[in-house]
């Protein structure tokens, strides 16, 4: 194996391992201490939302906030697939985009191989993403009429249980929007393993402040 292939394997691998150590280490953080984190303070805040809405009967600031965030997820979601399946036509022809990925790939250029997996690889983080915003939009849905629901008339409909519900929906949302943002080294990818190992570090270095508590 030529040492640039290995150079291109070895900086690949360790882009790799960047972006899941930084999600490994956020997963944790989430877990056992939630209130550093952005996502586990907003979670708290949100359970502290539903709990207002229901005992003051703010239903109107509850249907207008769903409604804000399903239109979010669903122009998200709507972007995701369309982007796949550009990608997917890209993946499926051979043209000017390969030999641009060609002309800056400072390491040297790549198989056609190669640069298929790359895209097949972007593809499959898009097609993910887009699968999260759906999820998202049906459990904002499920609670945009559970949420108005007063709690003497059913034992289920309790807060507590509601408050679940809108944080797995955002829980899908989030996954979604890490989605996009592994979307920039993975294009980076195309045009060289450089170009993803130095995506990568600047990603993880803004998610590390973005993902603390605000």
């Amino acid at each position: 194996m030529a040492p640039v292939v290995k150079l291109k394997i070895g900086l690949t691998a360790i882009s790799f391992l960047i972006l899941l150590a930084y999600h490994l280490y956020l997963v944790h953080q989430v877990r056992k201490a939630p209130l550093k984190t952005s996502f586990g303070l907003t979670s708290r805040l949100r359970e502290v939302w539903v709990k207002a809405v229901m005992q003051e009967k703010m239903d109107i600031l509850a249907v207008q906030t769903l409604r804000n965030w399903i239109m979010a997820a669903t122009f998200l979601a709507s972007t995701a697939i369309v982007i796949t399946l550009g990608m997917v036509g890209t993946a499926l022809s051979v043209g000017k985009a390969d030999e641009l990925s060609q002309a800056l790939n400072l390491l040297g250029g790549a198989s056609e191989i190669s640069w298929r997996i790359k895209l097949m690889v972007l593809i499959l983080d898009f097609f993910i993403t887009f699968f999260n915003f759906l999820l998202a939009i049906r459990y904002f849905n499920h609670v945009n009429f559970m949420i108005t629901i007063p709690a003497n008339y059913h034992p289920l409909a309790t807060s507590d249980l509601i408050a679940k519900i809108l944080n797995r929906a955002k829980i899908h949302n989030t996954a979604g929007l890490h989605g996009y943002y592994l979307a920039i080294p993975f294009t980076l990818w195309l045009f060289g393993s450089l170009w993803m190992l130095t995506g990568s570090i600047a990603l993880v270095a803004v998610l590390y402040k973005l993902d603390r508590t605000p």
